[in-house]
């Protein structure tokens, strides 16, 4: 998966497969939480701020069809000495809303 980054913040495109649903055409929930996890901490990585996530609280909307694309951001909210705080998206190419999730991510 590449991911592209502006300075300030991440993207990447993901378009889910018939080895990623849980229910029939349904893409997994985990693997969407997997996704925005991953944008975060490739940020801070991208930031040179290597870090592990620490906390993470997922909003999933909208179900995600297999053979649907979704574009997945994230930016960091706060950064403090030892943790930074971060938001990631999941949305369609429509920008409706599949998932939302913050973190906390501890510097290593």
């Amino acid at each position: 998966m590449d991911f592209s980054f502006d300075g300030h913040t991440i993207k990447t495109e993901f378009t889910g497969s018939k080895e990623h649903q849980g229910y029939a055409n349904i893409v997994h929930g985990g693997i969407i939480s997997t996704l925005l996890d991953e944008a975060m901490v490739k940020l801070a990585i991208a930031m040179d701020m290597p870090v592990v996530t620490a906390q993470m609280d997922i909003r999933l909307k909208k179900a995600l069809t297999v053979g649907e694309k979704i574009i997945v951001t994230a930016a960091i909210l706060k950064d403090t000495k030892k943790i930074l705080e971060a938001h990631a998206k999941a949305v369609t190419e429509e920008n409706v809303v599949i998932a939302e999730a913050t973190g906390k991510l501890v510097r290593i």
